[in-house]
């Protein structure tokens, strides 16, 4: 996929098997080391598929990626039964509620520092979300986010919606965006 940023255009691509990438610095140790050390394992071992943004011109320079897996919401991500039933009566007919509900996680994403501020993040959010409704393979309704404190406002600026009210004191909150909100809006 591209992605034009006011003057620079970006391809977004799937890490090869093996792939290695060399330089990556966001500021965060975890996120960098993700890229750097460990995408690779969790790729070989079927846990997780990593994507790259890089600039079209100087492919190999990533400034910003996505680590995806799968997921599900269910029931034992809420504090009690009466909350999972609300949340599935809001979006589903009695038909269609289930006990757990497909997703696709991001397990990391993360913008390198020299490219703070021109919304690589937000493009490469759009990206995820067209991705699973447009190449919805196997059935996705939600994506899912395990995300920092710290990053929580970015996801919620992005759709994002606390998935409980249990963690909004924790490290991490979980996070979810429903496809079906764009899928409406999108032919497949």
């Amino acid at each position: 996929m591209e992605i034009l940023n006011t003057e620079v255009t970006y391809d977004i691509r799937k890490l090869r098997k093996g792939e290695k990438v060399e330089s990556f610095n966001c500021g965060d140790a975890d996120l960098n080391d993700f890229i750097l050390n460990e995408s690779v394992n969790y790729r070989k071992a079927l846990l997780a598929v990593s994507y790259v943004v890089e600039p079209k011109d100087e492919p190999g320079k990533v400034l910003a990626y996505c680590s995806l897996a799968n997921d599900r919401i269910s029931i034992t991500d809420f504090e009690n039964k009466t909350a999972f039933n609300r949340f599935r009566k809001y979006r589903f007919v009695n038909e269609k509620r289930l006990k757990s509900y497909p997703a696709a996680k991001i397990c990391r994403l993360a913008v390198h520092s020299d490219a703070k501020g021109i919304h690589l993040g937000t493009d490469l959010m759009n990206f995820i979300k067209s991705y699973f409704v447009m190449d919805n393979k196997t059935g996705c309704r939600f994506i899912t986010v395990d995300a920092y404190a710290t990053a929580a406002p970015f996801y919620i600026k992005n759709g994002f919606i606390p998935l409980t009210r249990e963690d909004s004191d924790s490290i991490t909150r979980l996070l979810y965006f429903d496809l079906a909100d764009i899928a409406e809006d999108s032919e497949e």
